[in-house]
């Protein structure tokens, strides 16, 4: 009988003295995520940096465009002069044909490597980039997110619930930002 009205004691004791500690030791960490590209373009599309951006874009497909016609061409006059047995027309047209594949492979290689890094550089721009993480930290802070990452550079995110990307509350914001 003492022995339980001891063991009593000692648990109302441990009871009365901890209740707050498992309480406070259950605070949760919310994680968001956000879709940067998709923040890219919907903030963008429209300024003169990214106009000028496919502008050149589109004369490189456009010079890549005229010049893959220019070696079509070529290809069939190379096939005519072989249907007519003249070897060295045919031979001479395979030689150019073969220079200008090689050339059209490295202005290519060139020019998609520039634009990528042009993209790459708009996308890091300070002042974009700046006005995106002040906005990503309100967001976070008003609506009590511990961590916000990016969802397409994070590749260890292997799922993730749509009540947790805060992309669209993202880009509304900053689109009312900027309007006003």
């Amino acid at each position: 009988m003492i022995k339980q009205g001891m063991l009593f004691v000692f648990l109302a004791g441990v009871f009365f003295l901890l209740p707050g500690k498992p309480l406070e030791a259950q605070q949760l960490t919310r994680f968001a995520v956000v879709d940067l590209p998709k923040v890219y373009v919907a903030f963008f599309r429209d300024s003169r940096a990214v106009r000028e951006f496919e502008e050149r874009s589109a004369r490189v497909q456009a010079e890549v465009d005229r010049m893959t016609a220019e070696i079509q061409e070529l290809k069939s006059r190379q096939a005519d002069a072989v249907l007519r047995g003249d070897q060295e027309q045919g031979t001479r047209l395979e030689n150019e044909i073969y220079r200008k594949s090689e050339f059209l492979k490295e202005y290519y290689t060139l020019k998609t490597a520039e634009l990528e890094d042009q993209k790459k550089k708009l996308t890091q721009s300070g002042t974009f980039l700046e006005q995106v993480y002040d906005e990503i930290r309100f967001i976070a802070e008003s609506e009590g997110y511990s961590m916000v990452l990016n969802l397409k550079e994070n590749k260890g995110i292997l799922w993730y619930s749509p009540t947790v990307d805060i992309t669209d509350k993202l880009i509304q914001n900053l689109l009312d930002k900027a309007k006003r």
